[in-house]
Formats: structure tokens, sequence, C-alpha cells
């Protein structure tokens, strides 16, 4: 990628940042985790709050090349191939100049292989004309298996293998692997001893970390480190239905009813039929979480960070009862449900926050049974889905309804178990009207039945 400027391809007024944007660049050959380590690492920083997005480079060359013919493309002496690849990156890095510019956003991740010196000088070049921080995350593999089965997993399933037989396309992946190690020079503890850098040894049995700038490198260092590919399942759940939810109020710590007591015995009895030696239950502070675990008759762990949204001096009021009382408060929480935080108490933004702790350990653990919250569920299954921030307040998480959720390739197969006991309906949609002069019944319109 030598000789192309890149000063000339990107706007020149560069904004002014708080912090500079950061660059993500990975590192390492084919099959060795980068777009899934991409992916992950850019929906935990959209989750909290730091605006992020992946350009990944293959795709530039798809769009580019609209044709796959082989692993002769990426033959370091394919000079046709290298000046479209070349190309496809300073693209690629004109639009990261674009998003940190025009949509403003704060990180991106470089997802290629950038497995020569040429370019990571190149992106460092890049980065220091518009002032931009790079940090390298190299992942490294040498186990057969692990390689192996990322192959089966995510590479025969890509856009170059549509409608190609599978052991041919094994054949021809495991050839442009050794094209890219004709090249691939690691990051060098010596030479790069300037850089800022994590490498990640076979998918996190060890990691070497060096120059770490700031707050926003650090946090993704943590996460990085405790990420792991281990085959599990999550499994997320509200409390059984409780009294106050029966007549409809909001928060509070009461117990369970006689339905949601039924469906505390319910879950004990579908959680074993699933036969997990080694499974883990949490529960917030509160009763009615409790209550559900203690049905189960297994060792449970009491998180506070767990605990529902603090409703601040709406707490133990209906809707009815907050319109009435706090009707500004109430429509102001209807035009940004996220970022709303009633008086004296919350908001989901306050709440995501408190439960980047929980997520951390959701990713160190193996099989985990979280029985909490509406607000909190919704908070837990936004990170998993990769949800926006609009669209987090108004997930549906009904009582008496386990969610499955088991890591994939790139993302979480979801599935929905109700377990047939009858519950109260406690989600609200947004009312269409938001207006702080509304009706009372239109601002009441969406609020569900209940005694």
């Amino acid at each position: 990628m030598g000789g192309v400027g890149l000063s000339e391809q990107c706007d020149s007024s560069v904004p002014q940042f708080t912090n500079s944007p950061t660059m993500i660049v990975m590192v390492g050959l084919p099959a060795r985790g980068k777009t899934y380590i991409s992916k992950k690492l850019t929906r935990y920083l959209n989750w909290i709050g730091v605006t992020t997005k992946v350009f990944n480079v293959g795709q530039y060359r798809r769009d580019a090349t609209r044709s796959y013919n082989s692993f002769e493309f990426f033959r370091p002496d394919n000079a046709e191939a290298m000046k479209i690849r070349r190309a496809c990156a300073v693209t690629a890095l004109k639009d990261v100049c674009d998003y940190f510019n025009r949509e403003l956003g704060q990180v991106v991740v470089f997802d290629a292989t950038n497995t020569t010196s040429e370019r990571r000088e190149v992106i460092l070049g890049f980065a220091k004309e518009n002032g931009y921080k790079v940090f390298f995350v190299e992942s490294i593999c040498d186990d057969p298996e692990i390689i192996a089965e990322n192959i089966k997993q995510v590479k025969l399933s890509s856009p170059d293998y549509v409608d190609c037989d599978k052991e041919e396309a094994v054949a021809d992946f495991l050839k442009r692997i050794e094209c890219y190690k004709l090249t691939y020079v690691p990051l060098d503890d010596n030479k790069d001893r300037n850089l800022s850098y994590i490498k990640i040894f076979n998918v996190g049995s060890r990691y070497l970390v060096n120059r770490v700038q700031d707050h926003i490198q650090s946090r993704i260092v943590y996460y990085l480190m405790n990420i792991h590919v281990t085959p599990r399942s999550i499994y997320l759940c509200r409390h059984g239905e409780s009294e106050l939810n029966l007549v409809g109020r909001i928060g509070g710590d009461s117990g369970l009813s006689p339905r949601g007591a039924k469906f505390a015995s319910a879950l004990g009895v579908y959680m074993r039929g699933q036969c997990i030696s080694d499974l883990k239950v949490w529960t917030s502070h509160m009763k009615r979480t409790i209550q559900t675990a203690e049905a189960l008759g297994v060792q449970y762990e009491q998180w506070k960070a767990l605990n529902e949204i603090d409703a601040g001096v709406c707490e133990d009021m209906t809707y009815e009862e907050i319109q009435e009382n706090y009707p500004e408060e109430f429509a102001l929480r209807d035009q940004d449900k996220y970022r709303y935080r009633y008086p004296k108490g919350e908001s989901y933004e306050d709440l995501v926050q408190r439960l980047e702790p929980v997520i951390m350990e959701l990713e160190r653990q193996e099989n985990v049974l979280v029985i909490c919250h509406q607000a909190v569920m919704r908070c837990l299954l936004a990170y998993f889905l990769d949800k926006s921030a609009n669209e987090l307040p108004y997930l549906k998480c009904p009582l008496h309804t386990v969610l499955k959720l088991t890591p994939v390739a790139y993302g979480c197969k979801v599935e929905s178990v109700f377990l047939h006991i009858e519950a109260v309906n406690t989600h609200r949609d947004k009312p269409e009207n938001v207006d702080v002069d509304r009706d009372p019944a239109e601002a009441l319109e969406t609020v569900p039945d209940h005694i």
C-alpha cells in the first residue's frame, strides 16, 4: 500500500474532539477470529455509549471484484489483485475519515489482515495526519483445531464460497492462508515497542499488552481479556409475577403472586430439563427474584447491580398516578425513554452503566441463568442482540418466559420459551402523542390492563 497519499483523500477540516477518535486495527492471518472480535467489540462499545463502527476491508474487496476466483487472488506476486486490494484499503480509510468527520463517530474497528509492516505504516501515517489514536489487536493462533473450527463455522458460509463444494472451499481457504503467511510480519515486541497493542494468543490462552494510552483502550483491553468462545447458553428471565404487577404498580419490593410462585416451580422443572451440571444462578437483591430462585433448589448469587431501575419519586405508583401527579415527567420519559432519568431515580442509560460488570462476568462464565427485572432484562438483551439505545427500552420481555441465548459465529441465537403459566402484561409501547400538554387519555392509551 506504499505511495498512496491518504491526506488528500480526506476532508481537510478535521473536527476537534475532546478525546481523539480511535482506530482499532486488527492484525492476523485469516481464520484467526478477527471479524468475530471486531463485531463483538463494536457491539460492546456501542452498548456502553461509545459510537463505534466496523469497516471490513474484505467486503470492500468483494464489492470491487463482484466475483471470487480462488486463492490465486491473494498471491503476493499477483500484481493486478494487489492493486485492487490496495485500492480497497484506501477506499475503506477514506470512509473512516467520513465516519469520524460527518457522523462524529468515536471509534472505528478496521477489520482486515493488516499482516505486513508496510500496510500498518500506511495506517499509522493516515491516523497521524488526521489526529487519530491507533490501537492494534493482533490475533495469533497456531492451534490447528481452533483454525479448522473457525473455517467450518464461519468461512464456509462466506460470500466467497457460495454454491461451492465444502471440501474444495476448505482446500482453497487453506491455500489462501498460505499466501498470507508468505508476507506476514507479526507485531514485534522490540521494533513496535512504541505502538499501542494487545496480542491475543490461541483465543485467549495468553495475552500481551503494550502501551495502553487512555481510558477507552483500557476498557477495550479489559473486555478482550474477558471474552471466550466456549460453547454455552445464557438464560434470561424475569421474576415470577409479583403482587405489585397485578395492580400495575412499578418498582417496589413485593413478593410473588400465586401465579408467580407457580412460574418459579415451572422454571425449576425447565432448568433441570436442560441438564446443565455447572449452571450458575444470579438474582437481584429484590424479594421477587430471590423467591423465584428459591424454588429451583440450587445455590444462587445475589447482585445488587441486577436490581430493577430506580423509579425515584415514582416508585410503587401506577402509570395513572404518575400521569396525575407528574404529567410533565411522564411525557418527557415518553419522548426519550433511554435517557430520561426519574426524579431522584435512574435512566436506562444509568442502568447500562450499572450493568457493565454483570456483562463482563457473563462473558467470563459459561452457563448462567439470570433472574432479573423488565428494564434490566432489556439492557442485557440489547447487549447480546446488538440493539440500539432507541430500541432498548421497548424490547418485549414478558413475564413467565425464558430467553435462551446461545452465542453463534457473529451473533446470538435466541429461543423464547413460555412456561405456560399466565401472567399480566407489563409491556407499554410508546404512545403516538408525547407532547407535554397532551390529554391524559392519550398519555395512558398504551398502558397495559391491570386490576
